[in-house]
């Protein structure tokens, strides 16, 4: 499939009524959205893999994070090769990011298998853009899920990151940061064990803010305790144990 095929593809598949739903979902980036399931831009991508000249030209995915369409840059980091991603490249995409499911998206499928993107987990922590910033817990988180390979070591050096983001009260960074806390508690009994020891200590510096004080970008207030009791929550449960007790 070719550039304008793909395009002449997504628009027949636009659908208002998501596009609503989404919305009320907090996506409601700058780009035009039309309201495509994630499973039908998979099925998209099964089509131009199959289709397209092997390599895979880069320039395709390139056009479609350029194309000015909210789906087209989910697809973008579908098709796209991790091999092939620059620096570069990888800072224009963050810097693009203006919805959370693009941010999630392209850390799932893309930026997670790119040695590149992995090794600027700390540099995009310390962005300001708050989409930006999301960029390097959904990253922890999808690299908890998918690298099987990647030690315990790796994980605990993202822990003083998480603590200290988690004193952000924006509501699409903690939840990030949530996230990829939970995501690595879940690898292993070791990872879980350390994890709960991580959330304890950010709920007790919590617990420390005068609750109507105004919370300021260094002071862990309800966002910290909201991020450490979820976290609690899941990781001690029955379901979790169970999980690890077999695994390991």
């Amino acid at each position: 499939m070719e550039y304008q095929d793909i395009i002449k593809k997504l628009e027949s598949l636009a659908n208002p009524k998501n596009v609503e739903g989404m919305a009320r979902f907090g996506i409601r980036p700058k780009t035009r959205v039309l309201g495509i399931p994630i499973p039908e831009l998979r099925k998209i991508a099964k089509d131009i893999k199959k289709t397209a000249r092997l390599p895979m030209s880069r320039g395709l995915a390139l056009e479609l994070w350029d194309s000015g369409i909210h789906e087209a840059r989910i697809l973008a980091g579908i098709i796209a090769n991790a091999e092939e991603l620059t620096e570069k490249q990888i800072d224009k995409w963050v810097k693009g990011f203006d919805s959370w499911d693009v941010v999630d998206q392209v850390c799932m499928n893309l930026f997670d298998k790119s040695k590149i993107a992995v090794n600027k987990i700390s540099e995009f922590a310390r962005r300001e853009s708050e989409f930006e910033k999301r960029t390097a817990f959904a990253l922890m988180a999808a690299l908890a899920f998918h690298n099987k390979e990647m030690p315990d070591e790796k994980f605990l050096k993202f822990f003083s990151i998480i603590k200290k983001a988690s004193t952000d009260e924006r509501n699409f960074v903690k939840k990030a940061v949530n996230w990829a806390l939970r995501q690595i508690g879940k690898r292993n009994k070791n990872l879980n064990k350390e994890a709960i020891k991580l959330a304890r200590e950010i709920l007790q510096l919590s617990k420390k803010v005068y609750p109507h004080t105004k919370v300021s970008a260094e002071t862990y207030g309800a966002g910290a305790r909201w991020i450490a009791n979820d976290a609690i929550r899941e990781l001690e449960s029955d379901k979790i144990q169970k999980k690890l007790k077999l695994r390991n």
